[in-house]
């Protein structure tokens, strides 16, 4: 089967995504396109309650804001502070932005980035309907990131990294954008054995996080390589029963989990 090349991922990653953002109903889980979740909005607070949001974090959303896509919540691990300038990797449709904005407060800054046109749209047109003045959003690719140097406190990202094929590119920005001491506060899925061929090179699964995801050690080893310290990545076992329903019938729980990873540039 032949190996997809990077800007084939991405292509396909920008395309699918900015579908996603033209649609009026929200989807579920990472796998957006999958058939889990019809168009009510009952389903996407199972699965967003299920992978740590809370009702009141929920709620607080603008409709639409919370689109169902993630694979965890960067809130219960990001402990951010008043204050802060936080950036958010592949941003979508501002969900994790405006929680964030909630806990840095009027004195901090959230700036989330994503690499399709639609969803920063839709993220605009959500921080309006909100009347966030602390948030803000633009065009970019995660591996070419639209921040300056030392400028961001905490990096914040949601089932995202997994669907760059320049996994290095992506981290060694992280650093270039990050102060000294500043920290990473993600979830993402991972691999937890060497994926097969037939996921690995399914366009699909790639664009589905799945296909992407790397296993931890090759994640630790990447993140040392660009200078981080303190690397600590957990799965998350019950994060599998989520996965299941992202392409059902195929047995993809057995292969990823969602995971924490923490990380710190050091002074």
């Amino acid at each position: 089967m032949e190996t997809k090349n990077p800007e084939e991922i991405r292509r396909s990653v920008r395309n699918r995504y900015g579908e996603i953002a033209k649609k009026e109903t929200s989807e579920c889980g990472c796998s957006a396109l999958s058939s889990c979740c019809g168009t009510s909005l009952a389903p996407i607070e199972k699965m967003s309650r299920a992978f740590g949001y809370t009702k009141e974090q929920i709620d607080s959303a603008p409709q639409g804001a919370n689109m169902g896509l993630g694979c965890g919540n960067p809130q219960a691990i990001a402990s951010l502070k008043p204050g802060e300038t936080v950036l958010d990797l592949g941003s979508g449709g501002g969900f994790d932005c405006f929680l964030a904005a909630e806990s840095v407060g009027e004195s901090g800054r959230v700036i989330g980035v994503d690499m399709t046109a639609d969803m920063v749209s839709k993220a605009r047109r959500n921080a309006e309907k909100l009347g966030a003045k602390n948030v803000e959003f633009r065009l970019g690719e995660i591996e070419h990131l639209p921040v300056a140097d030392a400028s961001v406190d905490v990096i914040i990202s949601n089932c995202v990294i997994n669907l760059s094929p320049e996994k290095m590119d992506v981290f060694r920005e992280a650093w270039r954008v990050l102060k000294p001491g500043g920290r990473l506060a993600i979830l993402d899925v991972v691999a937890l054995q060497t994926l097969p061929a037939e996921i690995k090179n399914d366009i699909s699964l790639i664009s589905g996080c799945v296909g992407g995801t790397e296993k931890i050690e090759a994640i630790e080893e990447t993140l040392r390589e660009a200078g981080f310290q303190d690397i600590n990545i957990h799965p998350k076992d019950e994060s599998r029963e989520n996965i299941r329903e992202w392409f059902p019938g195929r047995h993809l729980e057995d292969y990823v989990a969602s995971a924490t990873i923490e990380a710190k540039k050091p002074f």
